[in-house]
């Protein structure tokens, strides 16, 4: 239903203020009764992190801010969802106008900064929630935290019982010196300290770590030398970058601070993907995000590197029907390969993209 509702309303929602659009999209969610989708193929079935999903695709954080609407999103047809970021202690994020749609570039900058209601308020829907599918929670520190590695402590503490896994986002361009903590010094102290606490408190969830576009190579070999040492479960690869790429045609919106995601994005994300993978050499799985606006773009993040994929901004301008057609994707690949599951497209194409030229 959602999703054949989409091409009609598209042109009367690009007419609405996009954080209002946004909004309007999750009350919908939350009130229209969607049928679930019928049962994926049995080939798109994945196993990372030692989880089992339906099928590779997911959700990315920034969507569902305040996990209000994780169910109906994976009634969608998603094979997992990534709710949050999600912050301590409430906090409104910046002043609005705060999102703007390049629709020339089919993409989007945003500079929310965190805006979330708070972990406790999270914490309440997610335990009224019967729980089913592979669910995610974006943990990030409050702007004006003292500690934050303390924050992503207590937010591991109270938020890992509900979930599969749990991010530590630490690559929001929109949080003041929240990049600061992919360092290596505070990444490997915070990589530790929510590994302690998730030891203590007998928690299953698996940690995951969320990396920015615009580093480095002795950056990322800083940071893929700390989760490997750490043995983390995974990583995502990437969040929105700072840079503004030449071709941009929405030259008038290009100037807006903030990150941007999309179509841009695409290549940028996919290096760093690769080149993470080469790194990694197989000691967890990554999941690829930024840039999807098809279901090939899809099937070369796997070949970047990808054991999973997950995307956003594209829903802005293709609707939820790229669900499906993503997975139709992954299918042709599979026999195009002639592979027998999706494990065999990972990594075949890292080399090439790892020596491409952003």
């Amino acid at each position: 239903m959602f999703g054949a509702l989409f091409p009609l309303l598209q042109p009367l929602v690009r007419r609405v203020d996009p954080e209002a659009a946004h909004d309007m999209a999750i009350t919908a969610l939350e009130k229209l009764p969607l049928p679930a989708c019928g049962p994926d193929d049995p080939r798109l079935r994945n196993t990372a992190f030692g989880l089992d999903f339906a099928n590779p695709v997911g959700i990315a954080a920034g969507f569902d801010k305040n996990a209000r609407v994780p169910d109906a999103l994976m009634r969608l047809g998603f094979g997992f969802v990534e709710v949050g970021g999600v912050t301590k202690r409430p906090q409104p994020g910046n002043p609005k106008p705060r999102v703007f749609r390049l629709a020339a570039d089919e993409a989007v900058i945003n500079r929310y900064g965190l805006n979330s209601e708070g972990m406790e308020a999270v914490a309440g829907r997610l335990a009224r929630r019967q729980r089913r599918g592979v669910l995610g929670i974006n943990l990030g520190a409050n702007k004006d935290s003292v500690d934050r590695i303390a924050d992503y402590v207590d937010l591991t503490r109270r938020l890992g019982p509900f979930a599969e896994f749990i991010t530590l986002n630490v690559s929001s361009p929109n949080t003041p010196g929240l990049r600061d903590l992919q360092g290596r010094a505070f990444l490997d102290e915070l990589i530790a300290r929510v590994l302690e606490v998730r030891a203590t408190e007998g928690l299953a969830t698996r940690v995951l770590l969320k990396i920015a576009p615009d580093i480095d190579d002795i950056q990322l070999d800083d940071i893929v030398d700390v989760a490997r040492s750490r043995a983390i479960d995974g990583m995502i690869v990437s969040n929105t970058t700072i840079a503004r790429p030449a071709t941009l045609k929405e030259q008038a919106l290009a100037g807006e601070t903030g990150g941007l995601s999309g179509k841009p994005l695409f290549r940028a994300s996919t290096i760093v993907l690769a080149k993470t993978f080469l790194r990694v050499e197989g000691a967890f799985p990554l999941v690829g995000v930024g840039g999807i606006s098809s279901g090939e773009d899809a099937v070369t993040k796997m070949a970047a590197g990808a054991s999973l994929v997950q995307l956003y901004s594209a829903l802005v301008y293709r609707g939820p029907g790229l669900i499906g057609e993503i997975k139709t994707a992954i299918l042709r690949a599979l026999e195009r390969e002639n592979a027998v599951g999706i494990a065999d497209l990972v990594g075949k194409g890292a080399d090439v993209w790892a020596k491409a030229d952003a």
